[in-house]
């Protein structure tokens, strides 16, 4: 009876793992091929800085975007971070000023899945860089999302409550993640080696993942 009922166990545990296999890859899959919803009607309902604080949110590349950098900010060290959200904020204001005098359709979806990619391997593999070149990537990253983020700002919007809109959500959202992160390392006596920070180097992973389809989707259309 016993290796009766060890043979179930192990026969169930493969079943669940492909089953859970199938889930994921399903989940990356819709996540990377998920269009930006239309988020407009909330400045008729709630006003210009709710719409700018709720447009990100409705665009799964800038929750994936600013999930990876806060879980890279928060991988490296509370410093970074620290660095991190004060960076963040006057980037996104800088590219959704371009984006509304010049337009936010010439940043391409592939540069934002290029992105993800770069993220995605930073977090995974684990790699220390110092916190000028975390800020050069958040930069170049809060930029780019600022130009996108301004083709929700319509002709009667008023930009300097979109702008911050925009710069709040950003701020409490890279902040709520690089901090969760910290702490969720800090609960290891270890600095390094341990299953957390496995499971921090396995979302990474699932961000690359996310990336390089999302990047298919974007050369296939």
């Amino acid at each position: 009876m016993r290796q009766f009922a060890s043979r179930y166990e192990s026969v169930r545990s493969v079943a669940v793992k492909r089953l859970l296999g199938r889930v994921g890859f399903a989940t990356v899959v819709l996540l990377a091929a998920a269009q930006t919803a239309d988020a407009h009607i909330v400045a008729s309902r709630l006003g210009d800085f709710y719409a700018g604080a709720l447009h990100p949110l409705t665009d799964l590349q800038d929750g994936v975007l600013w999930t990876a950098l806060g879980l890279l900010a928060g991988s490296l060290g509370a410093t970074h971070g620290r660095w991190l959200v004060l960076v963040l904020p006057p980037g996104l204001l800088l590219g959704l000023s371009v984006g509304l005098s010049v337009g936010s359709t010439w940043i391409a979806p592939l540069a934002s899945a290029a992105m993800m990619v770069v993220l995605g391997l930073l977090v995974a593999l684990g790699l220390r860089i110092n916190v000028a070149a975390l800020c050069v990537i958040a930069l170049v990253l809060a930029f780019m999302r600022g130009v996108v983020n301004a083709g929700g700002a319509g002709a009667a919007t008023d930009r300097v409550l979109f702008g911050a809109g925009l710069a709040m959500c950003g701020y409490a959202f890279i902040a709520l993640i690089t901090a969760l992160t910290i702490a969720f390392r800090r609960l290891d006596a270890q600095p390094s080696g341990t299953w957390r920070d496995i499971a921090i180097r396995a979302c990474g992973s699932w961000i690359t993942a996310i990336g390089l389809i999302a990047g298919g989707f974007a050369l296939a259309s």
